[in-house]
Order: structure tokens, then sequence, then C-alpha cells
């Protein structure tokens, strides 16, 4: 992720331009193309991502009770074709497709979110937990089906898991008959983290992409004078 001055992008209705990357829509799939120098050990990160949605959604949620942010599910349910050359990667699977966007920083509203996302045989399930600074906390479940319909479900009982290498506390939602478990900690920063995680949803055992954010850290001196060690700031 390399933060780009205004000179550097562009975009039209189906191409998006930053840098030396794009990402570009044909009516069929979402094409990323990758050209980008990655961090902290500077190394050549090059390759196509693809994404061949089965349905699009149109309706974004509110994150909070004011309405000030908003997550929009573009495609739940995708098929997702990568094909790096540097690393070399290979891989076709199931995948998602989303945004947020809002009207104020993520750090003034919130001080911390837990999102998940789950592949079952009856479509994508995600849930999404906020907690406001104004404690108006909010609990969204929901499930989209191959179609892009989607149906509001009772939020699963919610687990305390182990905090990660740097301290981020992580929670995550499953049944109650089968414990959620970290199988695998992916990304762990200061502020974030990303986990693949293990765990029983409406009767069907699944894997699980979780992320934490806490944005009590992400506001401190310290985290925000590291981030261009992480996320390089680039003129062109």
């Amino acid at each position: 992720m390399t933060e780009r001055s205004r000179n550097a992008i562009s975009r039209n209705r189906d191409t998006f331009v930053i840098g030396p990357s794009c990402i570009d829509w044909n009516g069929e799939a979402l094409t990323f193309r990758i050209n980008e120098v990655a961090t902290p050990f500077p190394h050549r990160l090059q390759g196509v991502v693809r994404v061949y949605p089965s349905a699009l959604t149109s309706k974004a949620f509110a994150l909070d009770a004011a309405g000030r942010h908003r997550w929009h599910p573009i495609a739940p349910c995708s098929r997702v074709q990568i094909n790096f050359q540097q690393p070399a990667m290979r891989w076709l699977g199931e995948g998602y497709f989303d945004m947020n966007n809002g009207d104020a920083p993520l750090e003034r509203d919130f001080r911390s979110w837990e999102w998940s996302r789950a592949d079952t045989h009856k479509g994508t399930i995600v849930s999404y937990d906020t907690i406001a600074r104004d404690q108006n906390n909010s609990a969204l479940a929901m499930r989209f089906d191959r179609t892009g319909t989607a149906e509001h479900l009772d939020p699963r009982p919610r687990t305390k898991l182990r905090a990660t290498g740097w301290r981020i506390a992580r929670t995550a939602r499953g049944d109650p008959q089968q414990p959620v478990t970290v199988t695998r900690t992916l990304e762990d920063a200061p502020f974030y983290a990303r986990s693949q995680l293990s765990a029983k949803l409406f009767g069907e055992t699944a894997d699980i992409m979780h992320e934490s954010l806490s944005l009590d850290r992400f506001r401190m001196p310290i985290v925000q004078a590291m981030l261009p060690f992480r996320m390089p700031r680039r003129s062109f």
C-alpha cells in the first residue's frame, strides 16, 4: 500500500490509475494490475488479480448512528484469480470485494471494529462489529447468496480470542457448540491484525477471514510516525 499524490492518480468510468498500478472493470471482471515496491524490506511486487463477481450489490450499510461511515459489499460472492510474477504465485478460489467510505476520519468516531467473512454453502456470511466513541455500538450480521440477495441474521455469540503479538485484542462470532479458534495470523501490526479462523456458523464448519482494527492505537502519535515506513508516500 503506497500513498501517492494527486498528480499520480487518474480515473474514468472503467479505470482507476494509481501510480504504476491500475484497476479496470470490463463488465465481467475487476482487474488489479499491481506494480509496486513492497516495504519495509524493498522488493518488487508485480502481478494481476482478477475478481469475477457472481452478482453486484447496490446497497450500502451505515456503520454508525449518524450515518457518516458506510460499508458497501459490492461483490460478496466472487471467484478470484491471482497470477503474480514477483513473487511467483498463482491461485484460484472464492473471494470477496467491498468498499468503505465516509464523511469523517474513522478514528474520530470509532474506537475499534472487527470484521469477518466466511464462505458457506448458502453464500457469504459477513459479521461487522463496531465500538463507537459515542457508545452507539453496532453489530451487523448478514448473508449474501450468489444472486446478491442479502439476508439479515441474528449475530452469533462472541468469543474472546488470544491477543496478537502487538497485543491487539481479537474477538469473533460463531455457534456456541464449537469454539472459534485462530488458525493463522496473516498480518500483525501495531493497530491492525488480519487472521484466519475456524468456527461453526449456523451449523456449518467454516474457514473465516477476520480483521481487528484498533483506532485508539492508530491515532497514537508514535503509530502515526511509524506509518510512512510501512505505507510509503510517493509524489509519482
